[in-house]
This record gives structure tokens, C-alpha cells and sequence, in this order.
């Protein structure tokens, strides 16, 4: 992780409300010494660790709608914002995920447009070519990652559909037969989860061999 947070924060928070824009944070960065790789390879571990937080959310959704169509007796009312609150937690989650991705998009944007710029700068042919291997090596490598991540993105959006509308359907038929209704979704849920878990972990993996290749 960067280090130094601090005094990071304090140099890079006056460019950004100065200026308001990725590049002005950027330079501000490589000021103190923290390139555009070093952010990328924080990005990609935030991203990371917020796909693992991610998953537990979904599968603590899953959990509360299980006791809900289980539910024998008791306030409903109770259950209810149970299931609300937990649905609420996992909207989060899915947003806070989405803009780990976002970010790491972004500042891989501006690593590789600033590397393939460089690599012209070589008087070295030799060495221009194992950068341009490099670079394309790396660039290939993330595509495969952001994929990933994307795809395990997408799946979480008919999962909180699903949850939105478990929510809804309780929160206006707060008796019995509205459990009886929800058991038929429960299954449906339940493989979409699971699914969403398994591409997750497949992005989480992808991550981690990401870090590594770039980290010295």
C-alpha cells in the first residue's frame, strides 16, 4: 500500500480542488515519489478487497432472506427491515465495487497512454523493444483483469434486483402469504449468488497475479 499517507493527502488534496481532475492528482503524486503504477497496483488491491467484502455482503443477503422463508411466527415487521437492511448493505457494497473498478480504469488509462508515449523517447532499440514487450504484456494481463472484474460486476445487478423486489413485495404484503410467495425466489437467488461468488472469486485471483507482476 502507499505510504506516507499523510503527507500524500495533504499534496494532493489542494491540486485536486485546484484543478478537479485525474492528471492534477496524478502529477501531484509523482511529486512525493508515488507513480502511476504504485497507484494502480493500490487500486487493484482495493478493488480486490472490495470484491471479498462484496461477497460476504451478498451471502449475508442470502442468509436473511433464508431465515425470512423460514420464519414461523414472531413480528414480521422485524424481518422486514432485516431483509431491507441487508439489501441496502449490499446496494452499497455494489456501488463501492464498481468504483474501485472505475478507478483502476482510469488510472490504467493514463499509465499506458504515458508509457507508449515514452517508449518512442528510446534511443536504445533493444531497449525500446523489451519496454514495447513490456508494455504489451502488461496491457494484455490487465485487459484480462478488467474483464473479469466487469463481469463479476454485471452479476451482481440481478442480484440486488432480485433483492429489491423481495423487499418491496415484503414490505407491502407483511403477512403470511407473502413468505409463502418469496420460497419461490429464494432458489433463483440463491444460483445467481452463487454464481456471482464464483466470478468474484476468479477476478479476486486475477488481482492478486496482477499485484504481483507489477510489484518489484
Amino acid at each position: 500500500m502507499i505510504k506516507n499517507i499523510a503527507l500524500i493527502l495533504a499534496t494532493t488534496l489542494t491540486a485536486i480542488s485546484l484543478n478537479g481532475c485525474s492528471s492534477a492528482y496524478y502529477s501531484a503524486m509523482e511529486k512525493v515519489g508515488v507513480h502511476k503504477r504504485d497507484i494502480m497496483v493500490d487500486r487493484v488491491e482495493e478493488a480486490k478487497e472490495s470484491q471479498e467484502e462484496a461477497q460476504q455482503q451478498f451471502k449475508s443477503a442470502l442468509e436473511q432472506l433464508s431465515e425470512l422463508i423460514a420464519f414461523d411466527g414472531g413480528k414480521l415487521a422485524e424481518q422486514y427491515e432485516a431483509t431491507n437492511d441487508q439489501y441496502e448493505a449490499s446496494k452499497a457494497a455494489a456501488e463501492d465495487v464498481s468504483s474501485r473498478i472505475d478507478a483502476i480504469e482510469n488510472v490504467a488509462n493514463a499509465l499506458f497512454d504515458e508509457w507508449n508515449e515514452e517508449i518512442s523517447q528510446y534511443e536504445s532499440a533493444k531497449l525500446k523493444r523489451q519496454s514495447q514487450l513490456k508494455y504489451k504484456e502488461t496491457e494484455r494481463r490487465y485487459n484480462k483483469l478488467i474483464a473479469s472484474m466487469r463481469k463479476a460486476e454485471s452479476r451482481m445487478a440481478p442480484v440486488l434486483t432480485a433483492l429489491k423486489d423481495n423487499t418491496l413485495y415484503l414490505k407491502h404484503n407483511l403477512n403470511a402469504q407473502a413468505i409463502g410467495a418469496l420460497q419461490g425466489e429464494y432458489k433463483a437467488i440463491k444460483q445467481d449468488v452463487e454464481i456471482l461468488i464464483e466470478e468474484m472469486n476468479t477476478a479476486i485471483q486475477q488481482s492478486q497475479q496482477f499485484i504481483e507482476m507489477l510489484t518489484p
